[in-house]
């Protein structure tokens, strides 16, 4: 690989650690680490207006660089490449953040944000589990009681109340 001839010192500085990083130094990520978590976490904190968020994001930026340091072109500087991954998984991040923001927590006072003390109650036709089973032990029930009826009797309801006919059919 060919080095931009227009390369600062600190950007060939980069290029030489990034060679020796990709060849497995250590030594070579930890001074890369060093040379941009601050300009990094920075740059981040003024994207996503959160210390944890952009500790976060500065983790997981280096890490991508790290583990794709292969696909590092020395066409440009490392620390231009450096930021646009950064930036690029803060966009990412806000984006996300936003996709979320977007949906109604039931939980939660849509006002406040604060956690209700009663959850929220939405109506709904259909019986809840309990009923469910309540009403299933009466029908047990129910047919228990039918089949110890005289078998006339039995025909009789059939016909009414399982196969809907009129008193008179």
């Amino acid at each position: 690989m060919d080095i931009n001839p227009n390369f600062s010192d600190k950007a060939k500085r980069d290029y030489f650690l990034v060679v020796k990083a990709q060849k497995g130094d250590q030594q070579a990520f930890g001074e890369l680490l060093e040379l941009y978590r601050d300009s990094i976490y920075f740059m981040l904190l003024k994207m996503v207006a959160n210390e944890t968020d952009a500790e976060d994001l500065t983790i997981e930026a280096f890490s991508k660089a790290f583990r794709n340091l292969d696909f590092y072109s020395p066409t440009y500087a490392f620390s231009t490449w450096l930021f646009k991954i950064a930036s690029n998984n803060a966009i990412d991040f806000i984006r996300r953040k936003k996709t979320a923001q977007k949906t109604i927590s039931l939980d939660r006072d849509q006002d406040s944000g604060s956690e209700k003390t009663t959850p929220l109650n939405i109506a709904s036709n259909n019986p809840d589990p309990e009923e469910k089973l309540i009403n299933r032990q009466k029908e047990v029930y129910i047919e228990s009681i039918i089949k110890k009826l005289h078998p006339d009797y039995r025909t009789i309801i059939k016909l009414r109340f399982y196969d809907e006919l009129s008193y008179i059919e």
